[in-house]
């Protein structure tokens, strides 16, 4: 297990949420906007989580444990210098396995509407995660609004909106909690 001193992560960060609620979005624009390094979660599932995936199979708790843990040595390479993580991090217990690398980090939590979530995931047929796997997200997702260092934002909301308002959370320029831009 990998341990970091919260003085030595001053910048990273997960964007988190349900398939189809901007990670990868939110997360490219923060990393830019930051000058840090932006961490993919989805290239480093397995290739049998992918395909699990891909045949509408929700992934287990125990195919997620080798990701998290693949995702928090990624972290533990970047702590001193910090990182952009994009992460589901559904449950709580994922999240703090991620914290257990670093004890500080910060999630922003894209919050968005079943409904919504599908019709954004229907909206990229390319990609690896169907629409018939949103609801499982749901049924997944431990909302995180009530533990330290989460900022939640409504994930309609315009990305260069969503972007300040988390680089001005990042930068202690506001308080935790909900901000909707």
């Amino acid at each position: 297990m990998f341990s970091v001193s919260p003085l030595n992560s001053p910048g990273c960060v997960v964007i988190m949420g349900v398939a189809g609620c901007g990670k990868s979005s939110l997360g490219q624009a923060c990393a830019q906007a930051l000058g840090l390094p932006l961490i993919e979660g989805d290239d480093f599932h397995s290739t049998s989580n992918r395909i699990k995936m891909q045949n509408g199979i929700p992934l287990t708790d125990q195919d997620r444990a080798v990701w998290l843990d693949m995702l928090a040595g990624q972290l533990y390479l970047h702590a001193k210098t910090g990182a952009v993580l994009t992460c589901s991090a559904l449950r709580q217990r994922y999240r703090d396995r991620l914290r257990e690398v670093i004890p500080n980090l910060r999630f922003v939590f894209l919050s968005l509407t079943p409904e919504q979530a599908r019709v954004r995931v229907a909206a990229r047929p390319a990609h690896l995660f169907p629409v018939s796997l949103v609801d499982s997200q749901f049924k997944a997702l431990e909302d995180p609004s009530a533990e330290p260092g989460v900022l939640r934002l409504d994930a309609t909301g315009p990305l260069d909106e969503l972007t300040a308002a988390t680089t001005r959370w990042l930068q202690g320029q506001s308080q935790f909690g909900e901000v909707s831009p």
